[in-house]
């Protein structure tokens, strides 16, 4: 048989328009806390100073309270916020003149009627402050077309993607299409699409998007170099089997790129995107860097053999700057933009998803 309920010991303090009530109960279940008739009335099991027992106590306000209080639990303790129906400061807590023997200050919060207005002076200076510094800052009369083409741009690239990414799929693992004619079938929706991603350049030079400029350079320039000068030009190099990974591991890593950032533009965030978006590109970003890589090495002795874009130098200089030569140096060039995208979605990535700092009350 439940032995009597017990009070715990209650520490209170006031501001002109709250209440707070922390009650020293650790481990607490259960709660039941309601405000009828201007009475708090609170029930609930914890650890308190006669042990592990149901504590409860009622408490009339001097003055009228809003009905609704607001609790927040931690390990230790229970914390009550209510909220006077009128800002004034009271004379005490209840409206019997003697003081309950479970009810007592809250030194750590507890304010005089003085300290008090000169806290809600300040809270209400800060907040004209900010008034007139919202107030400066000039509005944007074109805020919602550059929404609007924003939300198009990455719908539109999403779209492209996924087409390619379902007709990669389909043809290889449903119709056992072999991976050789990768490039004839899907190169017209990738042009498409990696000629729009230029877009991206121009959205972070002219402040549209707040992404860093060299990340979606070395990206946007490094993929269109791969698609256009090398797969673009050298027949040989459209059959091969590589232009196949490369598509793909772009294609995916898109899938979940464009889409975070369309719901981004209407304020919308969607965790398991997020984990996505910053989480597929860890795996893939290197795997597509590598596929990039060995289509480079595979395009340099037909480039040798052709001689295309090698540039002769006229007399006196009499120099042939080999374009095989190049395509060494951006090799290098290559894994370094690769270290420096993979930094910044690394910084991104524990921005979005690292622990969050608990604020200290």
């Amino acid at each position: 048989m439940a032995g009597p309920s017990l009070r715990p010991h209650v520490h209170w303090a006031q501001r002109h328009r709250e209440l707070f009530l922390r009650v020293d109960l650790s481990d607490v279940r259960n709660p039941d806390i309601t405000i009828t008739d201007n009475v708090l009335h609170f029930r609930a099991q914890g650890h308190g100073a006669k042990g592990d027992n149901i504590y409860e106590f009622e408490i009339e306000f001097l003055e009228p309270v809003e009905p609704k209080p607001v609790c927040r639990m931690t390990q230790r303790q229970l914390n009550i916020t209510v909220q006077k129906k009128e800002s004034n400061w009271w004379e005490r807590l209840t409206k019997q003149e003697k003081r309950p023997l479970f009810l007592a200050p809250d030194f750590d919060r507890w304010l005089d009627e003085s300290d008090a207005e000169m806290e809600l002076k300040e809270k209400e200076e800060e907040k004209i402050n900010k008034m007139k510094i919202e107030s400066r800052v000039p509005k944007d009369p074109f805020k919602h077309l550059k929404k609007g083409y924003l939300i198009m741009y990455n719908l539109v690239q999403f779209l492209g993607f996924s087409w390619i990414f379902v007709n990669m799929t389909v043809r290889l693992f449903i119709l056992g299409k072999s991976f050789y004619d990768t490039f004839h079938t899907i190169s017209d929706m990738m042009y498409f699409c990696q000629t729009l991603a230029l877009m991206e350049i121009m959205n972070s030079l002219i402040g549209l998007v707040r992404s860093p400029l060299i990340p979606s350079v070395v990206q946007v320039f490094g993929r269109n170099f791969v698609l256009f000068v090398i797969l673009g030009t050298l027949e040989e190099m459209q059959s091969k089997p590589v232009v196949f990974f490369i598509f793909y591991f772009w294609s995916i890593t898109e899938l979940f790129r464009y889409p975070y950032y369309m719901l981004s533009c209407i304020g919308i965030e969607w965790k398991p995107l997020t984990w996505l978006r910053y989480t597929v590109w860890i795996p893939l970003y290197p795997l597509g860097g590598l596929a990039e890589a060995v289509c480079i090495v595979q395009s340099i002795p037909i480039f040798s053999e052709t001689g295309k874009f090698s540039l002769g130098l006229p007399n006196p200089l009499n120099v042939t700057i080999q374009f095989p030569f190049v395509l060494q140096i951006y090799l290098i060039a290559l894994f370094l933009g690769v270290f420096v995208n993979f930094r910044h979605l690394y910084k991104q990535r524990k921005q979005h998803l690292g622990p969050k700092k608990r604020k200290m009350k």
